[in-house]
């Protein structure tokens, strides 16, 4: 099962709306499948591991992230019915399916067949993997990424506005790492408008998993069709600003944070700056997940990470996080917390 969840990582970002499943069968003790879920959704993980494993599918053991799906899709066929007719001895999943055309029907119809069905093994686990799925399906909204690096005395920037650089190049390949790992990354409009940032994915090998861009403004206005081409107008009297354009300059706009419900095929969100887009997705309860990037500087004088973030008494701060994850990027610490 750990090995089916690692296959499903290989997915994040970029299945949604589906979930980034991982599968694999085994049959005497090797593995004769393999799958995850593809870009864009399909094939599902399952069908992929079938389709490779073939005729050695039969009788043999399946380990898969989530429970097998039991709704017909003009896409694909249903992940349970190519069960059903690959004829496994033995079905290990994760965990239920939340979706309600699933939710248990998956291995109600495997248990029909006469395949033997365990669920919970390494469901924490499972969890995390799928938690942008999982945060949809439990919120109606993406799960959020919320990114800061920072100084010892965290700051973001000097007073001027300069910050780049803060960390060194370890903790900045991570930074984007971890973009690719999104389907969409999101900035308020300062730092649209003072540091015109490309937002993609510059490590070899993962340019094309750059995910979308996502501009936070009220009061920036839609021109038709704003959503799909990223065309973006100002407001009356608001002044000449920036308008990105289409394909790789397309932007998505946004005019409060409540409002990443509405993005289309984003189950995973990172925001990236700045202080105080930071401190409206913090006050609106809307981050899941904290990365933070300390650099073994000092700065002073300079830009805090986070403005107001509505916190009335010190001890409303205490127990909201937990640290999942603490490591050195080269000379930078990476410190993960999640919700509590």
């Amino acid at each position: 099962m750990a090995a089916a969840l690692a296959l499903g990582g290989r997915g994040r970002g970029r299945t949604a709306p589906n979930p980034n499943v991982g599968c694999i069968i085994v049959r005497d003790g090797r593995v004769v499948g393999r799958g995850w879920t593809q870009a864009g959704g399909r094939p599902h993980a399952e069908a992929m591991a079938l389709a490779e494993a073939g005729p050695a599918a039969e009788g043999a053991t399946v380990y898969v992230t989530l429970e097998p799906c039991a709704h017909r899709s003009a896409r694909g066929p249903a992940c349970s019915d190519l069960l059903v007719a690959a004829k496994p001895a033995r079905v290990v999943a994760a965990m239920l399916d939340p979706d309600p055309r699933t939710a248990g029907a998956g291995f109600a119809r495997l248990r029909d067949a006469g395949v033997d069905v365990i669920e919970g093994l390494l469901a924490k686990d499972a969890r995390r993997s799928m938690s942008g799925f999982l945060t949809r399906q439990a919120c109606g909204r993406p799960m959020v990424t919320l990114k800061l690096a920072m100084s010892l005395d965290g700051m973001i920037a000097r007073a001027d506005g300069e910050s780049q650089w803060i960390t060194g190049p370890a903790a900045r390949a991570h930074g984007h790492l971890e973009r690719s790992r999104h389907e969409a990354i999101l900035v308020g409009r300062g730092t649209f408008e003072a540091d015109r940032p490309r937002l993609d994915v510059r490590l070899p090998g993962l340019e094309q998993q750059s995910p979308r861009r996502i501009l936070l403004s009220r009061s920036f206005q839609r021109t038709p069709g704003a959503m799909a081409a990223g065309m973006i107008d100002t407001a009356p009297g608001d002044g000449p600003h920036p308008q990105p354009g289409q394909g790789r300059d397309a932007w998505d706009l946004i005019g409060s944070p409540s409002e990443i419900s509405t993005l289309e095929a984003v189950d995973h969100l990172l925001v990236e700056g700045g202080a105080q887009t930071a401190a409206a997705f913090l006050a609106a309860d809307l981050v899941d997940r904290l990365l933070l990037y300390r650099a073994p500087i000092l700065i002073g004088a300079g830009k805090a990470a986070l403005g107001d973030i509505g916190l009335t008494a010190l001890g409303d701060a205490h127990g909201r996080w937990k640290m999942t994850d603490s490591r050195m990027l080269g000379i930078d610490r990476l410190e993960v917390y999640e919700r509590a």
